[in-house]
């Protein structure tokens, strides 16, 4: 292999890669196979700061004690269109998945059921957990608040997570309608990737250490803090991210849980919250035609492309011809499933 050459991957190889290096680093082989599958379709879709990117951030998390990989959730009947779910200390995923069947069968008997996850890690993108909803027919809402870096517009001290949220929708003769967008000026896996990359930011979206207005990534991430995005109107969001994704499902707000006592933990200990929704319920049997026709009057007001388009047009090519990783990043990903 030549250095600086892509290596080209198919999706299930890499998964099998990544699974060792979550097994090798303490998970069990079935959250392990769950969260592979999470980074390789990051990755597969051009998800970059969320996909390979992260693997780092995993393994030091799992090595300090912050996260316990081998945890089993405990999925909770609360009523006939309610779920909740305890992560016990373990990633997101495998709890949500955990939980998606008894989700699945309310919204099909209610119209409409509630995810609530509590005390669970979410160190990646949001759209993999509602975009499989849509490709089921269904629209699904999802808000997941992270670790404080986020200051409150007008404020002086982090207290929000980047806090994204995720909605999906099944939309007729096209891929669902998807989106996942921070409530941050910009995600927080992008400023560590701007950092590595030397590159600067655009203006209005941190401040460094002393709260001043800053376009160095470094700046933002040595003891500076992200900025909402759209100003007062960011921050509205921000703070519904929280009370949704903490408050609603008994999980810690963004700045409140403790990691001082363990060094290398990178993965937030939050909650996150879901609401999925039958819109055949709605009675007009059109939903997703509709869906379809709002789509392409924003497309003949001149938009060049909706939300997702540009993950779809990537996973396509990468069906065919595999997942493009770096020299780097492959050989990163071969030591540490040998290590």
């Amino acid at each position: 292999m030549t250095a600086g050459t892509d290596v080209h991957l198919a999706y299930n190889d890499l998964v099998t890669l990544v699974q060792r290096i979550f097994v090798k680093n303490g998970a069990s082989e079935h959250n392990a196979r769950i969260l592979s599958e999470n980074c390789a379709s990051c990755e597969r879709d051009g998800s970059l700061s969320h996909g390979v990117f992260r693997i780092p951030g995993y393994i030091s998390s799992l090595n300090s004690g912050w996260v316990d990989g081998q945890a089993v959730p405990e999925v909770e009947d609360c009523g006939p269109a309610f779920v909740r779910i305890n992560a016990n200390g373990g990633f997101t995923q495998p709890a949500f998945m955990a939980g998606r069947p008894l989700l699945i069968e309310k919204v099909k008997a209610s119209g409409v059921a509630i995810l609530a996850i509590r005390r669970s890690h979410h160190f990646s993108a949001l759209w993999p957990d509602v975009e499989p909803f849509a490709d089921e027919g269904l629209v699904a809402f999802s808000v997941v608040n992270s670790m404080a870096c986020v200051v409150p517009h007008g404020g002086n001290k982090a207290v929000f997570g980047t806090n994204p949220i995720a909605f999906a929708s099944p939309r007729e003769g096209a891929a669902p309608f998807v989106f996942d967008q921070a409530s941050s000026a910009i995600a927080h896996g992008d400023v560590q990737i701007a950092a590595r990359a030397g590159h600067d930011l655009k203006p209005g979206m941190g401040v460094d250490r002393d709260g001043e207005p800053t376009t160095d990534p470094k700046a933002i991430l040595d003891g500076g803090a992200l900025l909402p995005f759209g100003g007062h109107k960011g921050n509205s969001i921000a703070l519904m991210v929280e009370i949704l994704g903490a408050a609603l499902t008994g999980g810690y707000f963004s700045g409140e849980f403790d990691w001082s006592g363990h060094k290398g933990a990178q993965t937030p200990f939050t909650g996150q919250f879901f609401v999925v929704i039958d819109p055949e319920r709605g009675g007009n049997n059109t939903f997703a035609h509709r869906v379809a026709e709002i789509c392409d009057l924003v497309l003949e007001a001149g938009q060049d492309r909706l939300p997702g388009d540009r993950r779809h047009a990537t996973r396509a090519k990468a069906a065919t011809a595999g997942i493009p990783l770096s020299a780097q990043n492959y050989q990163m990903l071969t030591a540490l499933a040998k290590a």
